[in-house]
């Protein structure tokens, strides 16, 4: 999965969310630009090169102007403040915007497919392409190609799955422009079928990389917890913390490109509510300080003593008592 761009390095990381939206809106203003003049020369020059292959790639860059404006919405309201209705924050915003976008592609990808089968239904239908088509979908690849590349680094600079989401659109359409442009050719060195099966291999990529976004931004709403290897480094710092015995029940879930976290802190059965309590607060603000954590709940356990919150282990061949 495309997220995985998202390194897993939590040290210094943390972007504030008006950065986050900043970089957001002026890679997003970026794409509309590009995907508008794409998408305008692509529809009308498909139209007048009776090129269905270039017409569905025109129709796929015009979706990503919609999944553009989707963006910059929910960056906006990301950036908001936590409130009463929302005390984490609005983080997740960005994760309903990834679900949105997977399911844009989704339904371009199935419209694509549809039109495509139409087609190779009645393959005496199919036209001859003009030239001119070859070298609009020849262009449409540079620009979609150079645009992703943009809007992976500006992602990865400020660790946003959504616009990891978003560059991968990018990328798709630079997938779809190079079918495009094969079909083409194929069409124009005389097998016409060529253009129909490029718009239908074109829509495929496009519903599958739209399912793959939807489902994973379903998950992260349904609070998914983030992989072992980011849980282990959260116990780690907790462990770190003078005074933190051990560390059990460490519960994560994921808010936007955030982490909320609950966890369970074992220190010396002998100390003061309040020496408990200082030591918990110690071990949040590391936490909070070295990873892209938004909020974490402590729970303080006595350390070598009965923990009454947790059932005791049954020890081997003991008889449990009618």
């Amino acid at each position: 999965m495309q997220f995985s761009d998202l390194d897993s390095d939590t040290e210094d990381t943390v972007h504030t969310p008006q950065e986050r939206a900043a970089a957001a809106s002026r890679s997003t203003w970026v794409s509309v630009g590009v995907n508008l003049v794409l998408s305008t020369i692509q529809i009308v020059v498909g139209v007048l090169a009776k090129s269905q292959g270039l017409i569905a790639d025109g129709i796929h860059s015009l979706s990503d102007l919609v999944a553009d404006f989707v963006v910059l919405f929910a960056s906006h309201h990301a950036k908001k403040d936590a409130d009463e209705g929302h005390p984490y924050g609005h983080h997740r915003f960005e994760t309903a915007a990834s679900l949105v976008l997977g399911l844009l592609l989704l339904a371009v990808g199935v419209g694509m497919v549809w039109s495509a089968v139409v087609k190779l239904e009645n393959p005496q239908t199919v036209p001859q392409v003009h030239r001119v088509a070859l070298w609009v979908a020849g262009a449409a690849l540079v620009g979609k190609e150079l645009l992703f590349r943009y809007m992976l680094a500006v992602a990865k600079r400020v660790k946003s799955s959504m616009l990891v989401a978003n560059a991968w659109h990018a990328r798709s359409d630079a997938a779809s422009s190079l079918v495009v442009g094969i079909g083409i050719a194929g069409n124009l060195a005389g097998y016409p079928i060529l253009d129909p099966i490029a718009a239908l291999i074109v829509g495929f990529m496009v519903g599958k990389m739209g399912w793959e976004f939807g489902w994973d931004a379903l998950h992260d709403l349904m609070d998914r917890s983030v992989d072992e290897q980011e849980v282990q480094a959260i116990r780690q710092t907790l462990l770190g913390t003078p005074g933190v015995s051990g560390v059990h029940d460490v519960r994560t879930r994921k808010m936007g490109d955030m982490i909320v976290v609950d966890a369970h802190l074992e220190v010396d059965a002998a100390l003061t509510v309040e020496a408990g309590h200082d030591i918990a607060v110690q071990a949040r603000q590391r936490v909070l300080k070295r990873h892209r954590v938004l909020n974490l709940m402590t729970h303080v356990d006595p350390w070598r003593r009965p923990d009454r919150d947790h059932a005791a282990p049954l020890v081997r061949g003991s008889a449990v008592a009618p």
